[in-house]
């Protein structure tokens, strides 16, 4: 049995579909977010340090540029999926949008784009435009940072939405045809195993059709370090976040797609926990979990 056998994950899907696999590539436009610039906020989420998953290098570069040099450096796959990651990834004029998706696009290996974003910053000529890439065969998926359903916690990681405005965003997409994948963080502090499960049915409920789940990171640069170095917040275990995790999957239907079930953060940008800085340990673990206790969609 292998871990696909046990949870519907994103690579196995493509490879299925596509008849290949399609690896993703990670590119930097170069934006910024509304939590950060002042237009929301100032400092962004407590939890957030982009230069713990992102070369902040990168941007320096034009898109076309970061894909052949990734491409260069990738024997595993002959097409691509264009990873729009870093910050706001909607967070600018729709003409400045397409020029940067298009640069992408135009790239004769690139199938398609997946695009990182806040629900607060997605606006209707935006979902209009990649409606627009999906009606051309392009591979289109919105990727929405939720991070959990419940309002109280939203608040207390300077997330700067509610639950309410990602559901809206969720909705129309759904309803123009987009994919839908959210970003889940197990392990926020306060946050229960309960009130994963009801994160969950809450995401599912509203309509979606990827998630990803991530552990909590404490990253350095990050508000959450501070609490983390003063000994005011614990770091995740690696047996909490397996049970918490496996169960969110469990409860998950099988036809929704996992794009990640865990996570890695960078040296020496990750503090803690330390089991994060290789994925492939919560991976490994996740999936003697679910082969113990029953795959994706066993506890419906």
């Amino acid at each position: 049995m292998q871990l696909n056998d046990v949870v519907t994950m994103f690579g196995a899907d493509l490879q299925r579909r596509y008849g290949e696999k399609i690896h993703k590539i990670s590119l930097h436009g170069g934006f910024n977010c509304p939590n950060r610039d002042g237009s929301l906020g100032r400092g962004g989420c407590t939890f957030c340090n982009v230069a713990s998953f992102s070369d902040e290098q990168q941007q320096q570069f034009s898109i076309q540029q970061q894909i052949a040099q990734k491409v260069k450096k990738i024997h595993r796959a002959q097409r691509y999926l264009a990873y729009f990651q870093a910050y706001t990834n909607t967070y600018a004029e729709v003409s400045i949008l397409k020029a940067l998706y298009q640069q992408a696009l135009n790239q004769a290996n690139i199938v398609g784009l997946c695009v990182g974003t806040r629900p607060d910053c997605v606006s209707q000529p935006v979902l209009d435009l990649l409606v627009e890439y999906q009606q051309q065969g392009y591979e289109i998926w919105l990727e929405l940072g939720l991070q959990t359903s419940h309002d109280k916690t939203l608040k207390k990681i300077n997330r700067g939405h509610d639950f309410a405005s990602y559901q809206k965003i969720a909705q129309i997409a759904g309803k123009k045809g987009l994919n839908v994948c959210v970003h889940l963080i197990v392990g926020l502090p306060g946050e229960t195993a309960s009130e994963n499960l009801q994160t969950i049915s809450r995401v599912i409920d509203t309509g979606v059709d990827g998630i990803k789940l991530h552990p909590l990171h404490i990253v350095d640069g990050s508000i959450m370090a501070k609490a983390w170095r003063a000994g005011r917040l614990l770091s995740l275990e690696l047996t909490e976040y397996v049970e918490m995790a496996g169960e969110m999957i469990r409860h998950t239907p099988k036809n929704i797609i996992y794009h990640r079930i865990c996570a890695n953060a960078r040296r020496p940008t990750l503090l803690a926990p330390d089991w994060c800085a290789n994925r492939w340990l919560g991976m490994n673990a996740l999936y003697q979990y679910l082969c113990q206790y029953g795959g994706q969609g066993s506890a419906i």
